[in-house]
């Protein structure tokens, strides 16, 4: 019988001891996602390169064989306020810590040590990828007139599949996400500087994520982090934002972003000390917009970012 590409389910639950299956559940695991990819065997090949008295290909042996899964998820709120989203496993699996304030909020932001990890079971219409060990890193993506959403890429250890009906999955915990618009996204600013025309926010962790295959030891290692972004704004008189300035002098400042407006559905981008890039004009319905790339600057340390589940 045939395998169904829409028939997928992905189930992911933090791990307690790095590379053990923690065993994730469809009731109280299941992840909704849109545009799943796995890439099933990632390896790199070994030429057995052996000399013979004819011509022809040596075999290939594969070597550093681990699982990558691409996916997203839709930004939005956890339903009550101090309660940690669904998503938060695959966040904290991607170097970010979880702070729960009970009946205010949880916040996410970087460390630099300690990364969790979890087990995922991806579900390939009845066939099952059981993926220990997994960390990866994540992008943000607020657009106008778009549902925000998470896009993560994650690299765990390889097990071999087996054949495992779909799980019967529960996803109570996602809530309904609201459309990036006026009424929605609110509190944008950019240098302090309050009332700016927004198009689009995007926001990068960059962990550069290696697989480690040695004797006696396989793991994926989140190594280094180097977040950054863009925004795309309505170009502000000078008066109002000099970003041409903020972009020569390396000058550093605050960007700020929330999204939803009740308890229980709003989530809070920030961060602290960005610094400019090359910005640029571009166009929007005949409207002049600035395009703002942004670095995301530790000052203290594990401080560059945040994201705020209220």
């Amino acid at each position: 019988m045939s395998k169904l590409t829409r028939r997928r389910a992905i189930l992911a639950k933090i791990e307690t001891t790095y590379g053990t299956d923690s065993i994730p559940t469809g009731a109280a695991n299941a992840i909704l996602i849109k545009n799943p990819t796995i890439t099933p065997l990632s390896s790199t090949l070994v030429d057995r390169n052996n000399i013979k008295p004819y011509l022809g290909e040596n075999q290939q042996l594969l070597a550093n064989t681990h699982v990558q899964v691409n996916f997203e998820v839709e930004l939005a709120g956890a339903g009550a306020a101090g309660t940690a989203p669904a998503y938060g496993p695959l966040l904290r699996a991607c170097g970010l810590s979880e702070t729960v304030t009970a009946l205010t909020d949880v916040v996410y932001a970087p460390i630099s040590d300690s990364f969790e990890s979890i087990t995922m079971y991806y579900n390939v219409d009845g066939v099952q990828h059981s993926i220990t060990g997994m960390r990866g890193t994540v992008d943000l993506d607020v657009t106008a007139k778009q549902i925000p959403f998470l896009s993560f890429k994650m690299t765990g250890i390889y097990n071999g599949p087996t054949d495992v009906a779909l799980p019967a999955t529960t996803y109570t915990a996602f809530q309904l996400p609201l459309v990036a618009n006026n009424a929605n996204t609110t509190g944008f600013s950019l240098f302090s500087t309050s009332g700016l025309i927004l198009n689009s926010l995007k926001l990068s962790l960059n962990n550069t994520v290696d697989f480690r295959a040695l004797i006696g030891s396989e793991s994926a290692q989140i190594m280094e982090r180097k977040s950054s972004g863009e925004v795309i704004f309505e170009a502000p008189s000078i008066a109002t934002l000099d970003v041409f300035t903020k972009a020569v002098d390396t000058a550093s400042g605050a960007l700020a972003l929330t999204h939803g407006t009740a308890a229980g559905n709003k989530v809070v981008i920030g961060a602290t000390n960005i610094t400019l890039g090359n910005v640029t004009y571009s166009d929007d319905q005949g409207v002049t917009m600035i395009t703002a790339p942004f670095y995301a600057i530790p000052t203290s340390g594990n401080d560059e970012l945040s994201i705020t589940v209220e």
